[in-house]
């Protein structure tokens, strides 16, 4: 078995996965670089592909010599078409949630929405081609933004059963964000409906539990979706 790995290093934790081609074998978390190497120590693959928000390709010098390394980045070529008008400043994370859609439903308008430290909102045409989208603060960072920057809103915890009409401070912040990100989503899916009647919609990242049941257009949820689109550029550029 030819066993390869992908890493994605995001914002608040670091997730991998070992595919045998396009099967996904297990999938992991650790919380800092040292952690993955420990993790991984003693598996064996042929190729990896790193995609990372925040840390340098040298973090990653511990992986074996003889393992052909692959870093995404806005030049690794891709197994779609990229039409967003600043690429250097486009997030590897979103162009491999991207990918993921496209290996899943090749050939179809999708909307991946990828619900973690920020809400990014990718589109990819039926054509293959990503435009873009939209980015927003996720759920604990709205929290964090008006506790820090006004002078007595405190820092409250997420109430996943916030009532519409709050009845204290606490509660009413509590409204605003919970019930206010999930309008926020509906609308924004249904504004690509609207413009793109059969598009796919998936929803991955570490909140997307909480929007699931709660969004009522009909959603595809996709964990491993960026692990996938990693894999996905990973075989693109392997040539296999």
């Amino acid at each position: 078995m030819s066993m390869n790995l992908v890493v994605d290093v995001g914002n608040t934790r670091i997730k991998a996965a070992t595919f045998d081609g396009e099967q996904l074998l297990e999938s992991f978390q650790f919380a800092t670089v040292n952690d993955l190497r420990e993790g991984i120590k003693n598996l064996t693959f042929q190729y990896v592909l790193i995609c990372s928000v925040n840390q340098e390709a040298e973090e990653f010098n511990f992986l074996q010599p003889t393992v052909k390394k692959f870093f995404l980045s806005p030049q690794l070529p891709l197994p779609i078409k990229n039409a967003y008008a600043t690429p250097r400043t486009l997030g590897v994370d979103r162009l491999a949630g991207a990918c993921g859609a496209y290996a899943l439903y090749p050939g179809k308008n999708c909307l991946v929405v990828d619900a973690g430290t920020c809400i990014n909102y990718e589109f990819l045409d039926d054509s293959g081609t990503y435009h873009g989208g939209a980015i927003s603060p996720g759920i604990d960072m709205r929290f964090k933004a008006m506790h820090t920057f006004t002078a007595r809103l405190p820092l409250v915890e997420r109430n996943e059963n916030a009532n519409w009409i709050g009845n204290s401070t606490e509660s009413c912040m509590q409204s605003g964000v919970m019930n206010g990100v999930v309008a926020e989503v509906e609308n924004t899916i249904a504004w690509y409906r609207e413009k793109y009647p059969s598009v796919v919609v998936l929803i991955c990242g570490g909140d997307a539990p909480f929007f699931e049941n709660r969004l009522k257009p009909t959603i595809f949820a996709a964990p491993d979706l960026v692990l996938k689109g990693l894999n996905r550029i990973l075989r693109y550029n392997a040539s296999y």
